[in-house]
């Protein structure tokens, strides 16, 4: 997981919502089986698009104010920001394919 950033309350809002760069943010929890899952996903993405976009995961267990703020009913969750924005958003088991395909949208 090198290349997958850690995002937690008190790095969101400068690493995310702050950041020049669009940021794929995998909302888990180490107890969801589709969250173990797509967790290779995110790492492959981390690499593939790095320094194009920035990739990093929230655990909500640890985060719960950070899910509320973005509404998270549902584990995993994958957000796309750019701008600061949420531009994208998918919830569930997705493909390498469609998330890439969402990356490559907003870079």
């Amino acid at each position: 997981m090198a290349n997958v950033m850690q995002f937690d309350s008190k790095n969101f809002q400068a690493e995310v919502i702050k950041s020049d760069q669009p940021v794929l943010v995998d909302f888990w929890a180490p107890w969801c089986g589709p969250c173990k899952m797509i967790g290779p996903i995110v790492e492959d993405l981390a690499k593939q698009y790095a320094g194009k976009a920035k990739v990093g995961k929230v655990n909500v267990d640890d985060n719960q104010e950070l899910a509320g703020q973005f509404g998270i009913r549902g584990i995993p969750t994958v957000m796309l920001f750019k701008g600061g924005e949420v531009v994208g958003s998918f919830v569930g088991l997705r493909s390498k394919e469609d998330l890439a395909s969402a990356l490559d949208g907003v870079i």
